[in-house]
């Protein structure tokens, strides 16, 4: 057999994203395109800004000799300069570009700071509902995944992480806004965090990180300010991605950051520079290092993304469906009308509406709605959400 026993079973229990991104390839030649609405996968229809439009034709026109050799593998100084830039201007922390990583996207920076802070058997604690990937990126580097639920509200509950923590705890890893949900951690929030992982270390004479994903920390609503982890907590990496905030998901440019205030951090930088060329990564796409040097403030039109979620927020609470507000990101994590989101899924499905089931996240008993799409795909799915609730409904 071509395939592991292990990797068999991970294909069996996760990959639900892509199975249903796959079931819409089908159901589209079989019905036409323009009648699938396919709200599966958060793969943004909108364009990058038109500043990376012009810093890439720049690019393009007046070339820097050797803007295409290797650099080194932490990437180009002036970029994470840039980066570091950005960093401060945002959480006045003295950031420097020692303190930055240059990767192939944050799926990459994850891998690179499991490989480099992992012994084999450490556990990872990953809040449900997460990105199910997490758990993969865990098991890569001999890591034990230790799943811990959140509140009804989707916020972190304090108490089952307390009791969670044991002397194996090597990592928490923390995705605000959040994918699936869309909430946002408090500043409240993230300092109790802090305190409760300072005490822990305290307790067992160990060292805890917080690694926290994200990609979508501009992609937030409502006016709201984006809570800063490395204030409250010294042991803590930020990894980033440029695939949400311009749009960019196929570019794979991203970059790690560690709080300054963290005592090691130049042993610590050094371990994720040498991870990040020993995995295979080598280092962070040259071209797209050299465009976002220049695009650190720059992001996608945020309101045209929370006109699309007050629409879906206010057409399915008016159907029926209980839904926490999502307060950032690009995507509704409503509650399953029946026991079996699977079920639920495949009822959607019968009506060409294509969603993933919360099981997918962690998080049986929701689905996911992605709305990063073209208006008329989520103005179109209206009526199956609408008949597939009302059928329910019937049944009960």
């Amino acid at each position: 057999m071509p395939v592991s026993d292990k990797v068999r079973g991970f294909m069996d229990q996760g990959g639900w994203i892509r199975r249903m991104f796959e079931a819409g390839i089908t159901l589209k030649a079989q019905h036409g395109e323009d009648n699938v609405f396919d709200l599966s996968l958060g793969n943004p229809v909108v364009e990058p800004p038109e500043e990376f439009r012009r810093e890439l034709l720049r690019l393009a026109e007046n070339p820097i000799k050797g803007m295409h050799r290797y650099m080194p593998n932490n990437g180009y100084p002036e970029t994470r300069q840039a980066v570091a830039d950005g960093l401060k201007a945002e959480t006045g922390i003295p950031f420097s570009a020692g303190d930055i990583v240059m990767t192939c996207g944050a799926a990459a920076a994850i891998n690179v700071v499991l490989k480099t802070i992992l012994n084999p058997g450490e556990e990872v604690i990953l809040l449900s509902p997460y990105f199910v990937e997490y758990g993969y990126y865990v098991d890569n580097h001999s890591g034990v995944a230790v799943v811990v639920a959140t509140g009804e509200d989707f916020q972190p509950d304090m108490a089952a992480i307390d009791a969670a923590i044991t002397l194996k705890t090597r990592a928490i890893i923390i995705n605000s806004p959040n994918n699936p949900s869309g909430v946002i951690y408090s500043a409240d929030c993230l300092r109790t965090l802090g305190e409760l992982l300072n005490r822990k270390q305290r307790e067992h004479g160990s060292e805890i990180f917080i690694i926290s994903d994200e990609p979508y920390r501009r992609i937030i609503y409502d006016g709201l300010s984006y809570p800063q982890v490395f204030p409250h907590y010294e042991n803590t990496i930020v990894v980033n991605s440029h695939a949400k905030d311009l749009a960019l998901p196929g570019e794979r440019i991203g970059y790690m950051a560690v709080n300054p205030a963290y005592p090691h951090r130049e042993e610590l930088t050094n371990g994720l520079t040498f991870c990040n060329r020993t995995l295979g990564f080598v280092n962070a796409p040259a071209l797209m290092q050299h465009v976002v040097r220049a695009l650190q403030g720059v992001s996608v039109d945020i309101a045209e993304y929370q006109r699309k979620r007050d629409f879906l927020y206010t057409q399915l609470t008016g159907m029926g469906y209980s839904v926490v507000k999502p307060q950032g990101a690009f995507y509704l994590f409503p509650k399953s009308p029946i026991e079996d989101d699977a079920a639920f899924v495949d009822a959607l499905q019968e009506r060409l509406v294509l969603t993933v089931p919360g099981r997918g996240f962690g998080t049986p008993g929701y689905f996911r709605i992605s709305y990063c799409l073209e208006d008329r795909v989520l103005e179109g799915a209206m009526g199956g959400f609408a008949r597939a609730i009302e059928q329910v409904g019937k049944r009960g």
